[in-house]
């Protein structure tokens, strides 16, 4: 008897998913619907694997803002860290200005001291050439000869505008360099991987890496040098973010609208969770197709589930991807420019509809588009 009881003692399967039933009642019919354990397992299955789905989204989509946030707080903090600077040297100045025309043949140090000022800040100025809008913001002011000012008046006026003219030299010059930093931030990019080595301005704000050395190279104060050497060094690295920048697939490949993203998302034709590695657009058929960066074509041919496909090498290992073309307009081993058509938008491969699959490649390794297109944006506002 105690055999028989335990061959018929139901398993730990059989006692988590035991044969359940649905009564269904329409009217005064009722049915039962069986539910079988492997119902219920894929039942589980599914539950399960929708829950680890909605958990990765929601990291990925949490960590993009974090980003975004984190960026945000940077350049907030860096700005404030400037005004700060900015009015402490100017404390400072005028704390040393006061003393220096209260004390005997101050006039004459004065003067000298603005003449080695005048002389750095023509190097400072030559460093801005080409740079857009310096010209309007950094041109001095031309006081007037007939104002009845003493020449103590007129020196301590021309040493104020100095200051001017250096504090426009650092706001123009950390402005455009953080805008760009944080361009790169959005993208996922470490900009002072990029901004190393700068861009070569030469002279003596490259050889001298603190204030101290400047200020003994350029025979001024250390204040005045600390802040010629924010400017050159933020200029530097807007200089070689801007280069590379113009280099990335920060452009759109087409302004139609965004229809899947990067990540995991069911697959349309099986309905199974899976990793998607680019992002979707969709549009009418032949809608033209846009590089997102300068390089050259390494790919034009058709690519098992991508259909009709271009990939372009946009050298420092970035690659971007177009699949599911209709057409291609391009070669292999051609050079194309940023916002040069490269195909048409089409339904080719493993496609439910007329759309674009586009993937942004570093290193070998996927990346999410939407954060390139979101630093582009930014560099265009």
């Amino acid at each position: 008897m105690t055999d028989d009881s335990e061959a018929k003692k139901p398993s730990w399967f059989q006692r988590k998913f035991p044969v359940r039933y649905l009564y269904l009642r329409t009217g005064d019919d009722v049915r039962a619907v069986a539910l079988k354990p492997w119902h219920q397992v894929m039942g589980t299955a599914g539950a399960a694997l929708l829950a680890a789905w909605t958990v990765v989204a929601s990291t990925g989509f949490t960590l993009d803002l974090l980003t975004q946030t984190q960026a945000d707080q940077a350049m907030n903090r860096a700005r404030a860290m400037a005004e700060r600077t900015n009015a402490d040297l100017r404390a400072r100045l005028d704390t040393a200005v006061v003393r220096m025309t209260a004390t005997s043949g101050s006039l004459e140090e004065l003067a000298h001291m603005v003449e080695r000022r005048h002389v750095a800040l023509t190097q400072v100025m030559t460093m801005f050439q080409g740079v857009e809008g310096a010209e309007q913001l950094l041109t001095p002011t031309v006081s007037d000869p007939d104002a009845p000012l003493t020449p103590t008046q007129r020196i301590v006026g021309v040493r104020m505008d100095q200051e001017t003219l250096i504090d426009r030299a650092e706001r123009l010059a950390q402005g455009r360099a953080e805008r760009l930093r944080l361009a790169f931030r959005l993208a996922g990019l470490n900009p002072a991987a990029y901004a190393a080595g700068g861009a070569g301005l030469g002279g003596p704000l490259v050889t001298a890496d603190d204030p101290r050395a400047l200020a003994a190279i350029l025979d001024v104060d250390e204040p005045f040098a600390a802040r010629i050497l924010n400017a050159s060094t933020d200029l530097s690295d807007m200089r070689a973010l801007t280069s590379v920048s113009a280099s990335l697939p920060f452009a759109r490949p087409t302004d139609a609208r965004v229809t899947s993203g990067f990540g995991l998302r069911f697959d349309p034709f099986n309905a199974r969770p899976a990793y998607h590695q680019g992002q979707d657009f969709a549009g009418p058929l032949n809608t033209p197709i846009l590089s997102t960066a300068p390089g050259i074509v390494s790919f034009v041919g058709v690519r098992s589930g991508y259909g009709n496909t271009v990939e372009i090498d946009h050298g420092r290992g970035f690659k971007t991807r177009y699949a599911h073309l209709n057409a291609t307009s391009v070669r292999v081993g051609q050079r194309v420019a940023v916002g040069q058509r490269i195909g048409a938008m089409g339904t080719t491969g493993r496609s439910t509809g007329v759309h674009l699959h586009y993937e942004v490649w570093m290193d070998g390794r996927a990346q999410n588009p939407a954060r390139f297109m979101r630093a582009g944006d930014h560099l265009v506002q």
